[in-house]
């Protein structure tokens, strides 16, 4: 028969296997994007050397442009005009996922 505590083990011995799991998976995202960001700067440098925004390369049309935008300046608006500012903040309730350790 099973007591509450060999459940609550079994619980958290299952949680922490997940946790681990998820870290180990987590670590190798991170790995993989810093190889996709390493691969990214190595054709830059090639389109920069070759003084070029667009490449064809085989299959592939590779372009790396300049893209003008424009953005809202909340923090110098809300030091110019706080209660104009404080009349379109808009609350919002969120949850955080977290795991330290």
């Amino acid at each position: 028969t099973y007591n509450t505590t060999t459940i609550v083990k079994y619980t958290t011995d299952i949680l922490k296997k997940k946790i681990e799991d998820l870290k180990e998976l987590e670590a190798l995202i991170r790995e993989a994007e810093k190889e996709v960001e390493d691969l990214k700067e190595e054709i830059k440098k090639e389109m920069t050397a070759q003084n070029t925004e667009e490449m064809n390369v085989g299959r592939y049309i590779v372009r790396w442009t300049v893209v003008e935008t424009d953005r809202f300046d909340s923090t110098a608006f809300k030091q110019k005009h706080p209660d104009i500012y404080d009349m379109y903040i808009k609350q919002t309730i969120s949850r955080r996922f977290s795991i330290n350790g």
